[in-house]
């Protein structure tokens, strides 16, 4: 998964993005990316909330992150600019949306890292040195943090040294990355498939809550996430306007295709024994390496020992990939006026050096309150979900007012799929609970005063590139947030929430509430010639303006 702001070369002597990227590039980028550390622990975890009906969950994920490919799939042929995901709701809705969603963006490309990290750690529990890494309930130790914030400064440092090197390894990388979980599934299938696992504790144990649950807080989503790699490459893109839209899409396919696979031989491989308890009560030797640990289990100690090899490798390139993706974010932000000049700094092989610190210093910070992977997890899908539901509005908006827009993929009833779609953003981010929701509002708030409180102080100085906030446009946007917190605070999903809308009712809730605002963002959104003006500014900065 990935964020990747190719405006970042440096402010002075910009030459513009070379165009070099075909579809091949483009679906491997996207391939790369949905297959990272969800891959090494989205079956296990999923399996333990939902039981078998964890298939349930990858089926409702699929349709989920399905209905936003194809939305951003038009926006991304529409708009082959860099990083488009941030930008959409700038054109629609201005200056405050475009900051906010911009803020939403940069987020999830920040904890990234610290979520590979912490896969890293998890798997190293196969060796005995790294004994002291985890509690019982795989939070880190004091000992654990450091390594961890470690790993993060190695990340760091390579972004500093190996940008070019890893550019030129990205293809052979996803390879490996791809090859690795086809050949457990063929490895696990083969080896031995107990059908009545599907059965012994009931299909679905836990109910349709578990169903729900498990998509967001157990990795589902999370592992499916990263379709938007190929539309963040757009202005690298050779013919964008047909390979982005078969690239995003693609990439959903193949990725829903290996996953759901891969929790299929999962559950038929357990041995009986192991479940014997119910689902929630699954364990065997080395569940916290979920497939390595299974595999050495029925035997095939060779297939453990290249996916211990795996937990590194996959990991540490999908770590490094969104350091340096945070870092260009937060180069992206100042070049639009969000944030200060000076982020757009650049060392002498046009690397902005200070995003890549402040990529570090808040990648060490998620471990604080977010120690162990699925609590990670359970906030990066947060983050990325709500980076994602900008588009459904920007899509309704720019329908609506520029309809007459030449458009290379035209979606076949976008004007019914973009509600629906923003109403499944609204649903995955109500999943993941209360006790990472009002974390998430905390890191808004500290957002908005970054970000808002420099926009205030550029606009009073008179900077040149200072933006217009649009708060007309964008009055949607708080109202928003706020309802979908009290909405998670009152419901039943994750510790704290109050459970005074039960199960189905908080649905509807969700539901209603997202179509209220669906149909409000468009009817106070930039008028036409508003959303041309900024779609003009956006490309004046792509060629190098400020």
């Amino acid at each position: 998964m990935g964020q990747s702001d190719t405006t970042s070369s440096p402010p002075a002597g910009h030459g513009g993005l070379k165009r070099e990227v075909g579809l091949a590039g483009l679906l491997w980028a996207s391939v790369g990316a949905i297959i990272g550390s969800g891959w090494l622990f989205g079956a296990q975890k999923a399996a333990v909330a939902a039981g078998p009906a964890a298939l349930l969950s990858w089926g409702i994920g699929a349709v989920a992150i399905v209905l936003l490919a194809l939305v951003h799939a038009e926006l991304g042929g529409l708009f082959p600019v860099a990083g488009g995901t941030a930008r959409y709701p700038h054109y629609a809705f201005g200056g405050f949306a475009g900051m906010s969603f911009g803020w939403f963006t940069w987020l999830q490309a920040a904890t990234i890292a610290p979520i590979e990290v912490q896969a890293m750690i998890n798997y190293a529990q196969h060796w005995s040195w790294a004994d002291g890494f985890l509690n019982k309930d795989l939070t880190l130790t004091a000992t654990g943090f450091v390594v961890a914030a470690v790993l993060m400064g190695v990340f760091v440092a390579i972004n500093f040294l190996g940008v070019r090197l890893l550019a030129h390894t990205n293809s052979a990388a996803t390879v490996w990355k791809v090859a690795i979980p086809v050949l457990t599934i063929f490895a696990l299938g083969i080896t031995g498939f107990n059908g009545s696992n599907f059965t012994v504790h009931g299909f679905a144990p836990d109910g349709a809550k578990g169903v729900l649950a498990a998509i967001s807080s157990s990795g589902v989503i999370f592992a499916l996430l990263g379709f938007e790699q190929a539309i963040q490459w757009a202005g690298e893109s050779r013919n964008p306007r047909k390979d982005i839209p078969r690239a995003v899409i693609g990439s959903v396919v193949i990725g829903t295709i290996i996953y759901v696979m891969l929790q299929v031989v999962f559950i038929g491989a357990l041995p009986p024994e192991t479940v014997a308890g119910g689902w929630t009560k699954l364990t065997y030797p080395g569940v916290s390496g979920p497939f390595a640990g299974l595999a050495t289990l029925i035997g095939l100690g060779w297939l453990a020992t290249i996916l211990f090899i795996d937990a590194v490798v996959s990991p540490a390139g999908t770590g490094l990939v969104y350091i340096t993706s945070s870092s260009r974010v937060t180069y992206g932000l100042s070049r639009n006026g969000y944030a200060p000049r000076a982020l757009q700094y650049t060392d002498r092989n046009s690397v902005p050096w200070l995003g890549l610190l402040i990529a570090w210093i808040a990648g060490v910070i998620c471990f604080l309150p977010f120690p162990s992977w699925q609590r990670l997890v359970g906030f990066i899908t947060s983050a990325v979900v709500l980076m994602y539901a900008g588009a459904p509005l920007a899509f309704g908006v720019l329908r609506k007012r520029l309809p007459g827009m030449e458009r290379s993929y035209n979606l076949p009833g976008g004007t019914v799929v973009s509600p629906i779609a923003f109403v499944v953003a609204s649903l995955v981010i109500y999943w993941a609970g209360w006790d990472t929701l009002w974390r998430l509002g905390l890191a808004i708030v500290i957002g908005y005063l970054l970000l808002g409180g420099y926009s205030a102080y550029a606009a009073s100085k008179g900077v040149p590139n200072a933006p217009r906030m649009d708060f007309r446009a964008g009055q949607w946007l708080p109202v928003y947030l706020i309802g979908m917190g009290i909405v998670s605070w009152q419901g039943s999903f994750g510790v704290g929430a109050q459970g005074n809308l039960p199960l189905w009712w908080d649905i509807g809730v969700v539901v209603v509430f997202s179509l209220v605002v669906y149909y409000w963002a468009l009817s106070v959104a930039l008028p036409a010639e508003d959303i041309e003006r900024n779609i003009r500014g956006v490309e004046v900065v792509d060629a190098g303006g400020h």
